[in-house]
């Protein structure tokens, strides 16, 4: 009997670590979990009494998205006689995680004072209400709970996005404060910066832009720098679109920079830094953009001197080179398929959880880990 209890309590303790590792914002492979969620049934079964145990697969069921299985777990403790103030904090503090995770937020609110009242950390209590606050639309509220907790990084996260809703309320002069308080707050926030130079593009204050970037490319990690480029990139192409498409009316991009004005400020930026193979590529594409393909083809091949195996480098210069030959109709449309699939690969990747995505981000979507975007230089990433 002793050994089957020596056993039991190795296996409870190497299943809640997996759990601790998908409740830390790591997402442990689908398979793992489903298994683990497999053995905490069977113990759970054998072992009704396994609080440890119920809290666990609680938390397992909400990483696979069964929150109603959740739920129930949570319940069946909170109802049962004589348990533990301490396990009864937890399991109405993990209820409100799950209600959250379901989109109820007023019960997630409830579950948490319950959670409070019971004696649940504050400190565990106040990140899960700041998280309520955001998912409200509160960010102003959900900025200011942030900084008292001492996380500076989501207190500018949600900044930025107050500022981005005052702009659209066409309060500009809000919208800005805002900003600068992310920045003061977080001088690391590529959202902010990034969120900066938009709007001076929008106001066709190309030498602002100028001067956001600088200063941007000073505070920023170097591994990040590239996120200002991409956007800058994305906010050309809207203004492009809108132009196309308004069909005279005036839009929010009506009074952008000429690309012309933007390369102008933003090429010379770029030469001033230490040579960087991600900046070389965005200056090339900025180039492009204004037809200097002489300078762009330069600006790919010094890319690709730093480092050789940058796949979409070579993709543009190996589209550059095609005005030089001779090509069949069919191979020239061949081509074009095979260029077009190339360019819809996904570009951008999550450090800690590998996630792939053809967009910026500055919060994973598994994970929630903050700033780990990274560009694969190398497809095979």
């Amino acid at each position: 009997m002793g050994w089957n209890i020596f056993n039991r309590k190795k296996a409870h303790s190497a299943l809640l670590d997996r759990v601790r590792l998908s409740g830390s914002g790591e997402s442990p492979p689908v398979q793992d979990t489903r298994a683990a969620i497999e053995e905490l049934s069977k113990v759970v079964q054998n072992d009704p009494e396994a609080v440890e145990i119920y809290l666990a697969l609680g938390s397992l069921y909400r990483s696979q998205g069964e929150i109603e299985r959740a739920i129930q777990i949570r319940n069946s403790l909170i109802v049962r006689p004589g348990l533990d103030r301490e396990f009864k904090a937890r399991a109405w503090f993990e209820l409100g995680r799950d209600f959250r995770r379901a989109g109820l937020l007023d019960r997630a609110e409830k579950a948490f004072y319950e959670a409070r009242s019971l004696g649940q950390a504050p400190i565990s209590i106040h990140k899960e209400m700041a998280r309520l606050t955001a998912e409200r639309g509160d960010f102003e509220k959900a900025a200011e709970s942030y900084g008292q907790l001492g996380l500076p990084l989501p207190q500018a996260h949600y900044m930025v996005r107050l500022a981005k809703d005052r702009f659209i309320e066409g309060n500009i002069s809000q919208g800005n404060r805002a900003l600068r308080h992310a920045i003061r707050a977080y001088p690391g926030s590529m959202e902010a910066w990034l969120e900066q130079m938009t709007q001076a593009y929008k106001s066709g204050n190309a030498g602002k832009i100028g001067d956001i970037l600088a200063q941007a490319l000073d505070h920023l990690a170097p591994e990040l720098r590239f996120v200002l480029f991409e956007g800058l990139l994305l906010a050309l192409e809207q203004a492009e679109k809108a132009r196309v498409n308004s069909f005279g009316e005036e839009t929010e991009w009506s009074k952008a920079c000429p690309d012309e004005k933007v390369v102008e400020v933003v090429v010379p930026i770029i030469e001033t830094q230490e040579p960087d193979v991600l900046l070389l590529f965005y200056g090339a594409m900025l180039l492009l953009r204004i037809e200097d393909t002489d300078n762009a083809r330069s600006w790919l091949e010094k890319a690709l001197m730093l480092d050789a195996d940058f796949w979409q480098a070579r993709l543009e210069l190996f589209d550059l080179s095609r005005a030089d030959q001779t090509l069949t109709p069919f191979f020239k449309e061949q081509l074009s398929f095979f260029l077009g699939r190339a360019r819809r690969v996904r570009r951008f990747f999550c450090r800690h959880c590998g996630l792939k995505r053809d967009q910026i981000f500055f919060n994973c979507p598994r994970c929630h880990s903050w700033h780990s975007i990274a560009f694969r230089t190398d497809i095979t990433e």
